[in-house]
């Protein structure tokens, strides 16, 4: 426990060092996902790929990177001939959201990705970390599909089990770990709320997590692919 107290001390650090780094008013401003930011983006980004002949404006990743995590924007190549400054609510400005682009072979589109999930699982795994070093295994708990489990919290230490918030929905939604001890958010309750509320042609056997980037600014992001449960209209895993 003194390795968790320690952890927790470091944290509490982070973010406090943090906070100090800017004005009140720009901590409020980096925080929210301005539409028209998101639009300011997208318009340089278009811009941008009809003076190249088509490139994308992009960090270079790994082929294995997932999907949404996996063309973030790189705003060197934008400033300044096709924007000023990148928006404030850009984690390269302060904030609290990656700039990233889906759909790049037909319509590269920007949207966001929320930082604040990466630093939930950032600390999630430092605990797991630990707890593995001493017991040689992650403390899986239930399984709810092939190779993905849920995690027994009370011996990384919690109270109560962490969290995610919902980029989409402002829903708590819980962690998931796997075989290889990756962790990824659930995204099963937002994905039945737009399941009910959207029309949609998905089958199952089809990844339907673009319903939530097609409904709002952000990606799914740390997420496992979901499938559509037919006879409910329920989202389930889409183990391949």
């Amino acid at each position: 426990m003194k390795a968790f107290s320690k952890l927790f001390v470091v944290v509490s650090m982070m973010l406090l060092l943090s906070g100090c780094l800017y004005p009140e008013e720009r901590l409020q401003q980096n925080q929210i996902p301005y539409q028209d930011q998101v639009a300011s983006v997208q318009s340089a980004v278009d811009q941008y790929r009809e003076a190249t002949g088509g490139l994308l404006p992009i960090h270079n990743r790994d082929m294995k990177t997932p999907i949404y995590q996996k063309y973030p924007i790189d705003f060197n190549k934008l400033i300044p001939r096709y924007m000023q400054e990148p928006p404030g609510n850009a984690f390269e400005s302060g904030g609290v959201f990656q700039y990233v682009l889906v759909d790049v072979e037909k319509k590269p589109t920007v949207k966001l990705l929320d930082l604040r999930i990466a630093e939930k699982i950032r600390e999630l795994k430092l605990r797991i970390k630990m707890y593995r070093d001493a017991n040689g295994y992650p403390p899986f708990k239930d399984m709810v599909a092939e190779g993905i489990f849920t995690l027994d919290y009370k011996k990384l230490g919690y109270k109560e089990p962490p969290y995610a918030i919902s980029p989409f929905s402002g829903n708590n939604l819980p962690f998931l770990i796997d075989y290889n001890g990756e962790i990824y958010v659930d995204y099963r309750m937002d994905l039945y709320d737009v399941l009910k509320k959207v029309k949609h042609s998905y089958r199952p056997g089809e990844d339907i997590r673009d319903l939530l980037v097609k409904n709002s600014l952000f990606v799914p992001a740390y997420s496992v692919p979901y499938t559509i449960d037919p006879k409910k209209n329920e989202p389930i895993f889409l183990i391949k």
